[in-house]
């Protein structure tokens, strides 16, 4: 068989069942072998979008997603969507086609040292020099891919190697375990928890990974101990659970502020520095820190902790079996009235107010759809005010934090879950950045939503501006008219006229059968006022 046969049927082994990509020249026999086996090939309009596709599928499932582009060009426009998985810590595998392996040494038309390029942003890429390797090289890919912590790997398949005739067989693929945790740490946990008087956990993604959510909540209800998420672990715990405080992260003064700075404990539970650094919740160095993971924590001098590493779900039921500390929540029943009060920040008035967008939001969706945010300042509001019921009903992207996420996400979604409501929140300009995949959306006839917070700016940056210089510079822009834009790519537009029209837009929008953009005028002055709220915390005696 050729090598590309070969190297398809891996992938078919190791369960892939969808390819996201742009076909070139140089991957015509990669293509040629997928026609013929059960994969499906997902034709994007970017690789950028392909590789965020790609990339959610992994998160989705936790099983890596599949991207393929050609040299060059479109080898390097996959690179924002894979960089984007190795710091959201998704397992994603990208392959690329080369120009002939006798060219490398000399100038050549559209050669670059793409392994070279990829080599930061994944854990791990190859080029395949002979064929004979590719069943090693796949099962690798995938293997290396799918260990904590996931994210991207690469494999470059130059176009002489691919069209070779080889004989092999794929390897099996093996589940991958984890050691249990020393039961020496448990036992001193147990110890550190038994003894504090003001312990808070503190949850990431992690813990969605890890499948722990139900053990993380029972760990929580036999301890009464409080939990925040950071802004990728929403979800870990239900938002209507009295033990949930707020999501956390990103700035040094927060809600959550008054309940760490109390805290003479943190359980620390999937936490990832990608996300938001223990200098804000640890700033004196003087909490004691439990640091419960699959892998072992980063170097940080605000995270010296004992370290329970080991399968994540284990180890909270080892916790929870020995454990006889129940906490008094009073304090912090008083910490997330606060938080809810602070939801007092004005709803009324168009153009809408983010916190009305949201909520109506939230009113439309059913407890098990999912919301896909992208990046912008909508993403604050959402992290902080967005209730998450389930795990992975709320995707943020928050390690990379890429503009242009939320639709290419949408479509993964969708695919996997077609039962499910499925809306992406995008700002005017992360729209605008990955707004041709709305085709690829009409074309496989997924009917998502994307709604749009039109502020016709860079809110975000904005935001930070004012902040910072009290005024704003360099983001502002024009937009096209997004009814007129979505009905040419054959979807349904929707423009918000008035603040009570959007509720019934957004429970239309998901009753189509074709996908749907709803422009929703944002008002974004207060975001300066949640800054304010936020500076000006006091924290209840």
């Amino acid at each position: 068989m050729k090598a590309a046969e070969l190297l398809i049927k891996c992938l078919e082994a190791e369960g892939v069942t969808h390819i996201f990509g742009v076909p070139g020249e140089e991957t015509l026999d990669l293509l040629d072998a997928i026609n013929s086996s059960g994969i499906k090939f997902i034709l994007t309009r970017h690789e950028q979008g392909a590789a965020f596709m790609a990339n959610a599928w992994g998160r989705l499932t936790g099983r890596p997603g599949a991207c393929l582009a050609t040299l060059g060009p479109g080898a390097t426009n996959l690179a924002t969507g894979v960089a984007d998985a190795l710091l959201d810590r998704s397992p994603m595998i990208a392959i690329t086609g080369q120009t002939e392996s006798y060219k490398f040494h000399k100038e050549s038309h559209q050669y670059v040292d793409i392994v070279s390029v990829f080599k930061p942003i994944t854990k791990w890429n190859t080029s395949i020099e002979r064929a004979s390797v590719i069943p090693e090289v796949i099962r690798k890919a995938f293997r290396v891919s799918a260990i904590e912590k996931p994210g991207p790997t690469h494999i470059e398949v130059p176009e002489d190697v691919a069209q070779e005739d080889v004989a092999g067989e794929p390897i099996q693929p093996a589940e991958i375990s984890y050691p249990e945790t020393e039961r020496q740490s448990v036992h001193e946990a147990v110890r550190l928890i038994n003894n504090a008087r003001y312990p808070l956990i503190l949850a990431g993604n992690s813990v969605i990974r890890g499948k722990a959510s139900d053990a993380l909540l029972r760990f929580a209800e036999r301890t009464n101990i409080p939990v925040t998420t950071s802004f990728m672990g929403i979800g870990a715990i239900p938002a209507d659970s009295k033990l949930f405080l707020s999501a956390y992260g990103l700035q040094p003064r927060d809600f959550l502020s008054c309940g760490f700075q109390r805290a003479d404990l943190i359980i620390a539970i999937g936490y990832d520095p990608m996300e938001c650094s223990a200098r804000y919740f640890n700033p004196n160095r003087d909490k004691k820190i439990i640091h419960m993971d699959f892998t072992p924590p980063d170097i940080d001098a605000h995270y010296e902790a004992l370290e329970l590493v080991g399968d994540i779900k284990t180890t909270i039921s080892m916790l929870t079996e020995h454990i006889d500390f129940q906490k008094d929540c009073h304090y912090d029943i008083k910490l997330k009235d606060m938080i809810i009060s602070s939801l007092n920040i004005s709803q009324n008035g168009f153009p809408l107010k983010p916190l009305r967008i949201i909520n109506e939001i939230r009113n439309c969706l059913g407890r098990d759809d999912i919301l896909i945010s992208d990046v912008g300042a909508h993403k604050v509001w959402i992290a902080r005010f967005y209730p998450v019921y389930e795990p992975n009903t709320a995707i943020i992207s928050n390690g990379f934090s890429s503009m242009g996420f939320a639709l290419p996400t949408a479509i993964s979604a969708k695919i996997l879950y077609p039962e499910k409501k499925i809306l992406a929140a995008c700002g005017d300009g992360g729209f605008m950045m990955s707004a041709q995949e709305l085709e690829t959306a009409v074309r496989l006839r997924l009917p998502i939503v994307c709604l749009i917070f039109n502020d016709s700016s860079e809110g975000l940056i904005a935001w930070k501006q004012r902040i910072k210089f009290g005024r704003e510079f360099g983001c502002r822009f024009g937009n096209p008219d997004f009814v007129k834009f979505a009905e040419a790519f054959g979807a349904k537009g929707y423009r918000v006229n008035t603040e009570d029209e959007l509720a019934p837009i957004i429970k239309d929008a998901l009753t189509q059968k074709v996908p749907s953009v709803i422009d929703c005028p944002v008002d974004y002055s207060e975001n300066l006022k949640l800054t304010e709220t936020l500076n000006n915390i006091v924290c209840p005696p």
